[in-house]
């Protein structure tokens, strides 16, 4: 266990919000911290909610500057994956992992051990699965100590092309909302992010027939979504203000702000990044804006689901029809945002708010 003083390391946390606080504030269960200072691994679970089920959320292995941002992340995306459980009805709760990367050299593998002997003392209340910074041979590793994994390589159990497949269908559900439209032929999509959910939604969607305009940090990954899809390659600051039907944020969280909106030339926002908003009042800004927000942990919760099917054992055809299903979810967020005048984000987490009460 591990404890942070604040007085000695003051800090701008959760809204200057004390974390304990806003963890109870935020209805959480459980925040558990792991060190092990032969390795240097530092560890944090965080767990919302388990009321509908086990927590099930990824593990992320990533660089943070400080242990407090590292928190912040986990906490915010645990209650998010509680939301997304609760938003296409799994019998599961949200939790989230993250394992701190360090700039110094380390042994991978040694923290993947310690990670999945500090994910089995949990007991079953947290079940880990790929994320940001993770990959499937340090799960098959985490493995070996904890039977409470999700995504294993002898299981195929990379969620990105369900994650992809069901941004697919929260976009069809919004042009056909918003504009009108049963089909995404001729219209012009503007992806931020080429990574494995972002540039398999670009094959889908030039699939579709969809004009792509397209922004990664990696010049190699959009050289070759250019090539194979035709794509129109844009700088990072350009990718917020090309007109365009659709902008679908696929990378970073918090990219929907007050300076982004003023930019944004879009009718639709649907994408696969979590944690789009940068605070709850920019849902509010978008509906006064008319900017249809396809509320991310619906639109993004195909991943969740084929992560399930693998814990709890249901077959691919029932993973499909799941994800079918985040097209019906969302036209009802859509319909009820209107009818009441309410920003789509705040129709989401009511609707999730009376699943887990």
């Amino acid at each position: 266990m591990m404890s942070f003083d604040n007085k000695k390391n003051p800090v701008d946390f959760m809204d200057s919000h004390d974390f304990l606080d806003y963890a109870m504030e935020r209805g959480f269960g459980d925040l558990h911290f792991k060190v092990d200072s032969e390795l240097g691994m530092k560890a944090i679970i965080a767990i919302h909610s388990t009321k509908l089920g086990p927590a099930l959320g990824g593990c992320r292995f990533i660089e943070y500057p400080n242990t407090m941002a590292a928190l912040k992340d986990a906490m915010r995306l645990a209650r998010g994956m509680s939301y997304k459980a609760a938003s296409v009805n799994l019998p599961l709760g949200g939790g989230k992992a993250v394992i701190i990367k360090p700039q110094r050299s380390f042994d991978r593998a040694s923290y993947m051990h310690a990670f999945g002997k500090f994910v089995n003392e949990l007991n079953g209340r947290y079940i880990t699965a790929l994320d940001s910074g993770t990959e499937l041979a340090d799960m098959d590793i985490i493995a070996e100590h904890t039977s409470y994994v999700a995504s294993l390589s002898k299981s195929n159990g990379d969620p990105s092309p369900y994650t992809a497949l069901g941004v697919l269908r929260g976009i069809q559900a919004a042009v056909a909302f918003k504009l009108g439209k049963d089909s995404l032929k001729g219209l012009h999509v503007a992806v931020q992010g080429l990574g494995h959910v972002g540039y398999q939604l670009c094959r889908l969607l030039s699939e579709e027939g969809a004009k792509l305009s397209i922004y990664d940090v990696n010049p190699a990954v959009v050289s070759k979504a250019v090539e194979e899809m035709g794509a129109q390659a844009v700088n990072a600051d350009q990718i917020y203000k090309i007109p365009c039907d659709v902008f679908s944020p696929c990378a970073l969280g918090a990219v929907i702000n007050d300076m982004s909106i003023n930019q944004l030339q879009t009718s639709i926002i649907a994408g696969a990044a979590n944690n789009q908003l940068a605070h709850a009042s920019h849902g509010k800004l978008l509906h006064e804006k008319g900017i249809l927000f396809a509320v991310d942990y619906v639109l993004n919760a195909g991943g969740l689901i084929y992560a399930a099917s693998k814990y709890l054992n249901t077959t691919i055809r029932n993973v499909n029809e799941q994800i079918d299903g985040i097209y019906t979810s969302l036209m009802e967020i859509f319909h009820r945002s209107a009818q009441e005048n309410l920003p789509t984000s705040e129709i989401a987490d009511t609707l999730a708010q009376e699943k887990l009460a």
